[in-house]
Formats: structure tokens, C-alpha cells, sequence
């Protein structure tokens, strides 16, 4: 049994981890925080051009080695008419909520976002209070309350968010670590998205099986599975590769 449960590691989560780290190698990337570039990468319009209501949540890469594995997550809303849109962000020095700490859309750390889900509209007006509220429940808004791993960090703040407000009905790219962290450290019952079940120990180890979640087994914070809605695989480092 052992064997196997090594093999399995091995092949599902080593390797493909171990592959990325080897593409990621060969990859243009900012060598510091300072000389990155955080400017728009142009995926949001203009809000005069649009001035519809809207909700985004983007991931994109994080910087340097930690960029083989991880995705750093975020908010964005915009009320109908409103001049500018609105940032929500955890990020690991200071207060951890920030409001607006970069451009809507900008690149992090070098990394283009991509975009996990967009909603416009009147349903957009009707989650953006719901959301604004979620931001200000976050238990874990106070300095020093921030840990990258296994969490909470800031793909667990935008986990929160998508369980206070499950009609937003999107799920984080596997390779958003943190996601699975819960409070409490031990947790079993609904997805965030309220379409399966879940259970999680301290974010380290856990599987899922939900809808809009899909399959997922969960190592240590890396995730190996199977996107149900739009299949794909989730791998390791890789992330959510279509099919």
C-alpha cells in the first residue's frame, strides 16, 4: 500500500511538478520585486466605455522560483456607472486586506493575469454588496495574520469570498495555493460553490468533488485532478491544462 501511495505521488504530483519546474527555468521572468513590471496588461475596458456592472477574478503567477508552482488570486468590482474599478487583494506585508494595492488588470510580478471568471450585468449589482461584505468578514485582515503556506494567504481570502457568495459559481486554478485552507484547520461539507463536497485538513491534504470544483486530491497544497464543467486535467505546476 505504501509503495503505491509513493508511485502515485510520484507520477501525479512529482512529475508534472518537476516538468514545470524545468519549462519554468527557460521562462523571461523580473528578477525582484522593484524591477517587475505591475503595469495593466489591458483586460478590463475603459469603465466610461463600459459602464455596466461587473465582478472579475483574476490569478496570475507569482514571482520568481515561487512562480513554479503558485498563483496569487484577486477581486474586482465595478458598480454600474462608477468612474474606476475596485481591487480587493490579500497580500503578505502590512495590513493583509489591501483595496486597490494595484491596477484592476495589472500583471503580477511580471505575470499576465488570466482571467477565472466574469459576471456583468444585474447580477453583477446584485453580488457586488454581497462581496463587499465577504471582503469585510474576512477573519484574518490583521497584521501578521498572513502565511503563505499552507494560508490563510491571499488565495484563501478569495476562497472566502467565493463561500459567502457561491453564485458567483467559479473555482480557483489548482495552482492557487492556500485555497483549501480552512479555519479551524479541520473542515468537511459543502464546496465553496455549494456543488459537492469537500474535506480538508489544515490545507495540506484533502479531496474534493463538486461541479464547478471538479475532482481534485490535495498534497500538501498541491493538487492533482479533473475540471467536470470544462474538462481539463489539474496538475501540479502546471495548473489546469484543457483538453
Amino acid at each position: 500500500m505504501i509503495r503505491r501511495f509513493f508511485l502515485f505521488f510520484a507520477v501525479f504530483f512529482l512529475l508534472p511538478l518537476g516538468t514545470h519546474a524545468a519549462w519554468w527555468q527557460w521562462q523571461s521572468r523580473a528578477p525582484d520585486w522593484a524591477r517587475a513590471d505591475w503595469s495593466s496588461a489591458a483586460l478590463l475596458p475603459a469603465p466610461a466605455i463600459a459602464p455596466e456592472a461587473t465582478v472579475h477574478i483574476f490569478a496570475a503567477r507569482v514571482g520568481r522560483w515561487r512562480g513554479v508552482f503558485a498563483h496569487h488570486s484577486w477581486v474586482v468590482v465595478k458598480e454600474k456607472n462608477a468612474p474606476a474599478y475596485t481591487r480587493f487583494d490579500v497580500v503578505g506585508w502590512g495590513n493583509p486586506v489591501r483595496v486597490n494595492v494595484r491596477v484592476a488588470d495589472g500583471r503580477w510580478y511580471g505575470n499576465v493575469p488570466e482571467l477565472v471568471g466574469e459576471i456583468k450585468g444585474q447580477a453583477a449589482e446584485a453580488l457586488i454588496p454581497r462581496i463587499r461584505d465577504a471582503v469585510k468578514s474576512y477573519s484574518y485582515s490583521e497584521y501578521g495574520s498572513y502565511a503563505a503556506w499552507p494560508g490563510p494567504n491571499s488565495n484563501s481570502f478569495v476562497q472566502h469570498i467565493l463561500s459567502e457568495v457561491p453564485e458567483l459559481g467559479r473555482a480557483l486554478p489548482p495552482t492557487a495555493i492556500g485555497k483549501d485552507w480552512r479555519e479551524g484547520g479541520l473542515y468537511a461539507g459543502l464546496t465553496p460553490s455549494r456543488t459537492g463536497l469537500q474535506a480538508s485538513l489544515y490545507g495540506l491534504a484533502g479531496v474534493t468533488f463538486g461541479w464547478v470544483e471538479g475532482v481534485e486530491i490535495n498534497l500538501l497544497g498541491l493538487v492533482a485532478g479533473f475540471d467536470l464543467q470544462r474538462p481539463a486535467l489539474k496538475l501540479p505546476g502546471w495548473g489546469r491544462v484543457g483538453l
